[in-house]
């Protein structure tokens, strides 16, 4: 049956225009359908009431009646990212700590959604202040994967990827520092984008300068909807000046395109990272859909070895973590609320001195410089959204792979570290499901930077040959 809570993010904002449907229609549906799927999933938090939201939605059918459209998302029920700053309604960012925090004002990309007319029901769950790929935290517990309640939604957007895959909302915004839009895209069969560095400006922001790794995108069912919450999230703010001054209406171009002779480079395990069995097999099949559409997919890679890149990673994410979270970790009655991963990052950070710092910087353009080098042989990149398969929701983290023991609670993400140290777009895309329990898997297209909207393209194609991904929707719990 194809209800409201089923219509692409597109197909809804096209009918709410042509007033075929109601707002209080659409936000009926939703809460209805998060109602019945929300208790076992865990997926949308801190909701708002729901007296309230039908009366925001009766005011955009007024608006509607009169011809006073608010934006691309007027009427749409969204449920925000749990780090991100939300005026009125409680942003915990999973931590004890902040448990009852409540915004006095919206971050950037929230008011921008707000302004494009959407309507916030809540928020999604998040691992404690984002960190690791595994949704849980001990304000609200743990967010389960729709495929397989026993297995984890992956993070730190585990809650956004389970809303839209158990269509509990239309569209979800995300945030990614070493994967977070990637990881649980992949783990929940649909799509999250890590764009271009400065193309979502992340604020409020005590850092507008050197703190670039971590910034927010959109995640969606379909590539058009990603494309549309883009489109959206994107722009230039004189409060970041990096941000990039593209106008934003450029994600509305068509998306269909041949990509025909377009050359991929195949980096897999990224110089020998351990990988679950079934990872790598279910990725080939992936990209076999795109030599099937006449692109050319060959193994490249990476000129710079793996420790490299992880001692790269370490330097940065101790120092913009570490120093974040300190004021909780100086305080005696907030440290003793902090997980293991919050306290290992930042007492990373305490020895650091600055000439690590810089080491680390300088590293970061080496690998930024080592894409620009692939770019020069190939017009993409591709590499799993993570190294092993949904795990038991009651891990705190994967402790191997594959036999290899693993260090710290986010060794088994490397494969996206290196992209987000590089700052260009990378466009997560379901690949399939694999290995013992036949679970999802995602892969990463990793364009050069400024390519938004040719990877959008590109996973438009995909998306087009691969009718499975829209078939294939979760039970309902």
């Amino acid at each position: 049956m194809n209800t409201i809570t089923d219509w692409t993010a597109t197909a809804l904002r096209d009918a709410l225009h042509a007033r075929q449907v109601s707002a209080r229609e659409v936000m009926e549906a939703y809460l209805d359908r998060i109602d019945r799927v929300n208790p076992a999933l865990n997926a949308i938090v801190s909701r708002v009431p729901r007296d309230g939201l039908l009366r925001a939605a009766d005011q955009c059918d007024a608006d509607a009646a009169r011809g006073a459209f608010r934006g691309p998302l007027h009427g749409f029920p969204i449920a925000i990212k749990d780090l991100a700053p939300t005026q009125g309604i409680p942003t915990t960012m999973g931590a004890a700590a902040l448990a009852h925090q409540i915004p006095a004002e919206d971050g950037l990309a929230v008011a921008r959604v707000r302004g494009a007319g959407a309507i916030v029901t809540g928020k999604t769950n998040v691992p404690e202040f984002g960190l690791g790929s595994h949704t849980t935290n001990p304000v609200f517990g743990p967010t389960r994967n729709p495929y397989d309640l026993g297995r984890s939604a992956g993070g730190s957007s585990g809650g956004a990827a389970v809303a839209l895959a158990a269509r509990m909302a239309p569209l979800a915004d995300g945030s990614d520092f070493g994967g977070s839009l990637r990881n649980p895209a992949g783990w929940n069969n649909v799509f999250g984008f890590r764009p271009t560095s400065g193309r979502v400006p992340k604020l409020p922001s005590p850092d507008v300068f050197f703190s670039q790794m971590g910034y927010e995108g959109p995640m969606a069912r379909t590539v058009p909807d990603l494309a549309l919450l883009l489109s959206v999230q994107a722009g230039y703010d004189p409060r970041a000046p990096l941000s990039l001054r593209d106008d934003p209406a450029s994600f509305f171009a068509p998306l269909d395109r041949d990509i025909g002779g377009i050359r991929i480079g195949w980096l897999g395990t990224m110089g020998g990272l351990p990988m679950e069995e079934g990872v790598l097999s279910v990725c080939e099949a992936a990209l076999a859909t795109f030599t099937s559409l006449g692109a050319h997919v060959e193994p490249v890679t990476f000129p710079l070895p793996r420790d490299e890149i992880w001692e790269t990673w370490l330097g940065i994410r101790h120092w913009s973590v570490g120093n974040g979270l300190r004021a909780l970790y100086d305080n005696p009655d907030t440290r003793r609320t902090l997980s293991p991963q919050s306290v290992w990052e930042i007492e990373g950070s305490l020895s650091q001195t600055g000439q690590d710092l810089y080491r680390a910087t300088v590293g970061r353009t080496r690998v930024a410089h080592a894409f620009l080098t692939l770019f020069e042989q190939v017009d993409y990149l591709a590499l799993p959204t993570a190294q092993l398969f949904p795990f038991d929701v009651g891990l705190a983290w994967p402790t191997d792979i594959a036999g290899t023991a693993l260090d710290t609670y986010h060794r088994w993400m490397e494969a996206t570290f290196a992209v987000s140290l590089s700052g260009c777009p990378a466009l997560a895309v379901p690949a399939g499901f694999g290995g013992a329990h036949r679970l999802p898997m995602g892969l990463q297209l990793i364009a050069p930077h400024h390519a938004d909207l040719a990877v959008l393209r590109l996973a438009q194609a995909y998306e087009q040959a691969s009718p499975w991904i829209g078939q294939t929707r979760p039970p309902d719990p």
